[in-house]
């Protein structure tokens, strides 16, 4: 079938229209990457797809993102070798005291140790009972009903000490009513002073036709006697109550003993 003849010049003014559009394009090498001399956009069509909307042209960078979320921990890894030892620190304060332990079991006996030497007496503080005394004794009876009876010298080693005595012995008053006989101590013919006399008293209210011998005892300590020798006596008078002093007897049968002892002086 014949085509129709007024189709042909229609063809041919269509491709005279669109050619002087297609030469710039080409000339300016739109799909081969080259940049066009001419900035116009509106000149190409066959270009990389650009932005707004206008093909063949690069769009502007647009602001970074928000940065992303932390990712998971990895796996742990195998453990390093110990490294060396560091420099010693410097010392840490000292701590508090800690509570006291339990008590531990007692431990073996020791051996007995040699034999020390024998140490110096000579203070009075030292004192013992077998260091300084003495007894005097004697085995007679004596009716005086005042005065001395007996006397025992003492030899003193220390100022500074008191003096231990005491009687022992058999007395008697005989045949009175109402009277009374006093034993005691002097110190170089005067009474102790301090702490007081060392006496004893023995009264009877009704003893006529009695006459009674009975063991007695009188002891008692004194202080501020000088060391040297001491003339330590024993007496017999009257009772400091005033009653009449009565019929006397000093000794009788057995041993009377006045016993003297240098002792360290007593706490104050």
């Amino acid at each position: 079938m014949a085509q129709s003849p007024i189709n042909y010049p229609l063809t041919i003014m269509s491709c005279l229209l669109l050619l002087p559009l297609v030469i710039p394009c080409a000339a300016l090498g739109g799909n081969n990457g080259v940049k066009p001399r001419n900035n116009n956009p509106a000149l190409c069509y066959g270009g990389q797809p650009g932005t707004n909307g206008i093909p063949g042209i690069n769009g502007i960078p647009g602001s970074p993102g928000a940065p992303g979320r932390d990712g998971r921990d990895g796996a742990k890894g195998e453990q390093g070798s110990q490294g060396k030892g560091g420099p010693l620190g410097p010392p840490g304060a000292e701590g508090q005291k800690g509570e006291p332990g339990i008590q531990g079991s007692a431990g073996q006996k020791g051996e007995r140790g040699e034999k020390g030497e024998s140490g110096a007496v000579h203070q009075p503080a030292q004192l013992s009972s077998h260091m300084n005394w003495k007894e005097c004794t004697y085995k007679h009876g004596n009716g005086k009903d005042t005065g001395e009876i007996y006397v025992c010298d003492f030899m003193k080693n220390y100022t500074d000490t008191a003096l231990h005595v005491y009687f022992a012995g058999n007395l008697r008053i005989y045949n009175c009513n109402g009277c009374c006989s006093r034993w005691y101590f002097t110190f170089n013919g005067a009474e102790c002073s301090s702490p007081g006399s060392v006496d004893g008293s023995f009264y009877m209210s009704k003893g006529i036709g009695h006459n009674l011998h009975r063991h007695r005892h009188i002891e008692g300590h004194c202080n501020g006697i000088h060391k040297g020798k001491v003339r330590v006596g024993f007496w017999v008078g009257k009772c400091t109550s005033g009653h009449k002093l009565a019929d006397a007897h000093t000794g009788w049968d057995t041993l009377s003993r006045i016993f003297v002892e240098e002792v360290a002086r007593a706490q104050q």
